[in-house]
């Protein structure tokens, strides 16, 4: 009876949106939403409106300073939690793993135990940056056969993205605890206990987290233990509302273990088991060895400098850190801070500059325990300058990749922290897509990742999918110091657009002298397969000289979808100052 009430449900569902459609309101994006804990938090700042409309953001109020710690997350609750922790004689590594698990509670469409991530920190004691690689990464038995492709070189049934077949070893949970064992200074417990409590007592559903379960319906109602988690069984079997408070005693359990036992539950134990149990009787092929011999990696960031800034970001298996640091190295070739910020001369050169960029990421970016990736070569300043030699600040151009060798030589939530001694935290997690594999593991409440959705099926790729390996991220937590002084921590969710978000709101800050929040609302675009999507909050007239240009525009959105950065910064006077986006649920806070 309980299925077929969602399939009932799903047909409504069909049909509602196909109405919305044909009506012309069916664009999305991310907004802004009251609970009372925002409420509370802003003071008397209204901001937020009752509900989600997408073309009506509302800006400022997401901002927030401090003398001693700020933090910048997706949900309110996190940030927080944050402060709390940071109140309380926590570092910012202890920060950061307390968010981690509370995030994947309350933001679980986005990240959680069940997906991985990496992590950026920067201590202030010896000025070490350590890169944190915990991404999920493929049971030995992954292959391309795993999936059948059909004539149009499609996945059939999605089976790479939804279900079991496209679920990978889960990284977040020795990411974290590694973590919190060698640099914080609190226990499991202490750090993991909001999150349970969280679980098991609930969370209120905002209008994004609505209209995530709505978009992901078609998914999640083919899985009944992920139904049991966001639908409503007291009407109809209908998803969650905003307003309603959803429960996951499954995953409090989970946490309370983890808690109290440590990692090994979670990859040679009992919750290893249920998981591998689930994804076996759904069709996929993890096996309890695949969690056993699961390792992070430990490492360094990728380094390199833009205009007397030192910027650190994440290193392979994610392509972002690299492609960032080629974009500001082009950049660093024109007089950027003397363009208007929402001029079609900067934005034509934001495009022409995303799409060298994005060619070299194509054609050179994979797992370097497979293949040779030219990476000193790509963040080279030569080579930067000879990329840039190639731009026609007239005409729009495409671009082959390339050449990085001669170069070479002997190399989806975020938040950000900045504590009282100088540490610095930047933290990109995933599930994957939102709602990842639609899939709960039956007794543990974990939403599964679908990270295999991220190699490419192109046997050709250096990307393509192969037992025990980690596909290529987009992930880019970033740290930026000046003068060995912390200034900026900054990363967002959002696919590939997380490299070229954060690189604008790196350049906005430098080249312009924008005040973080105004770095982060000011007007975004992106550009990686040739087209320039646009937020159409810019001038007629800018559009038409860009359409002159020979440039292919998407201009449908007033804000884009994604990326949503999340920052924190360090002004010279030792303020330290956050700022979330306002096209999420987040907020900075600090004290």
């Amino acid at each position: 009876m309980k299925m077929r009430m969602l399939r009932i449900w799903a047909l409504v569902m069909v049909l509602s949106l196909l109405l919305t459609a044909c009506a012309g309101s069916g664009q999305t994006g991310e907004g802004a939403v009251s609970t009372p804990a925002a409420s509370e938090a802003a003071g008397s700042e209204e901001m937020v409106t009752s509900g989600f409309d997408p073309d009506n953001i509302v800006l400022g109020g997401r901002d927030a300073e401090g003398t001693t710690g700020v933090v910048s997350s997706g949900r309110m609750e996190a940030s927080r939690l944050g402060v709390e922790i940071l109140k309380n004689g926590g570092n910012a590594i202890d920060a950061a793993v307390a968010m981690g698990f509370l995030l994947g509670v309350c933001e679980q469409q986005s990240s959680g135990i069940g997906g991985g991530g990496f992590m950026m920190i920067r201590f202030a004691d010896s000025d070490e940056v350590v890169f944190i690689d915990f991404r999920d990464q493929s049971g030995a038995a992954a292959s391309l056969d795993m999936w059948e492709i059909d004539e149009n070189g499609r996945v059939v049934d999605q089976a790479n993205k939804v279900g079991a077949k496209a679920v990978a070893v889960p990284g977040e949970v020795k990411g974290m605890l590694y973590a919190l064992d060698t640099y914080g200074s609190m226990s499991r417990r202490e750090v993991m206990q909001p999150a349970i409590d969280m679980a098991r007592d609930g969370f209120e559903v905002s209008a994004i987290t609505e209209r995530d379960i709505s978009d992901a319906y078609g998914f999640l109602v083919q899985f009944e233990s992920t139904a049991e988690i966001y639908f409503d069984h007291d009407n109809l079997d209908m998803p969650y509302q905003k307003g309603a408070i959803i429960k996951n005693p499954d995953l409090a359990e989970t946490l309370e273990l983890i808690a109290e036992k440590g990692e090994g539950e979670f990859y040679t134990g009992s919750i290893a088991q249920k998981i591998v149990d689930s994804v076996q009787k759904h069709g996929g092929h993890l096996t309890m060895e695949d969690f056993a011999n699961y390792e992070i990696s430990v490492g360094e960031a990728v380094h390199g400098t833009y205009r007397g800034y030192d910027i650190y970001s994440s290193n392979l298996p994610s392509s972002g850190g690299t492609i960032i640091i080629e974009m500001l190295n082009i950049l660093e070739n024109f007089d950027v801070g003397s363009m208007d910020p929402e001029s079609a001369e900067y934005f034509h050169l934001l495009s022409e500059t995303m799409k060298l960029g994005f060619a070299d990421r194509t054609r050179y970016m994979g797992d370097p325990a497979y293949i040779d990736v030219p990476a000193t070569g790509l963040i080279d300043k030569e080579y930067a300058a000879q990329l840039a030699g190639s731009i026609d600040m007239t005409k729009a151009q495409t671009y082959e990749a390339g050449d990085p060798w001669p170069f070479e030589s002997d190399s989806t939530t975020h938040y950000s922290i900045i504590d009282a001694a100088g540490n610095m935290v930047a933290v990109t997690k995933t599930v994957d897509a939102t709602f990842a594999s639609g899939l709960v593991a039956e007794g543990t409440g974990i939403l599964l990742n679908d990270t295999l959705y991220d190699f490419s099926i192109d046997p050709e790729s250096p990307n393509v999918v192969d037992g025990s390996k980690r596909p290529l991220s987009s992930m880019s937590p970033t740290l930026v110091m000046k003068d060995g002084q912390p200034f900026l921590s900054l990363g967002a969710p959002g696919s590939t657009r997380i490299i070229t978000g954060v690189a604008q709101v790196i350049s906005k800050v430098i080249d312009h002298g924008m005040d973080i929040e105004e770095a982060i609302n000011a007007v975004r675009m992106h550009d990686d397969f040739g087209t320039l999507i646009l937020e159409n909050r810019v001038s007629e007239e800018v559009i038409a000289q860009l359409e002159e240009m020979g440039h292919t525009l998407n201009t449908s959105e007033r804000y884009l979808l994604f990326p949503c950065v999340q920052a924190v910064m360090r002004l010279e006077d030792g303020t330290l100052r956050g700022s979330a986006d306002p096209r999420r649920d987040g907020y900075a806070l600090g004290y």
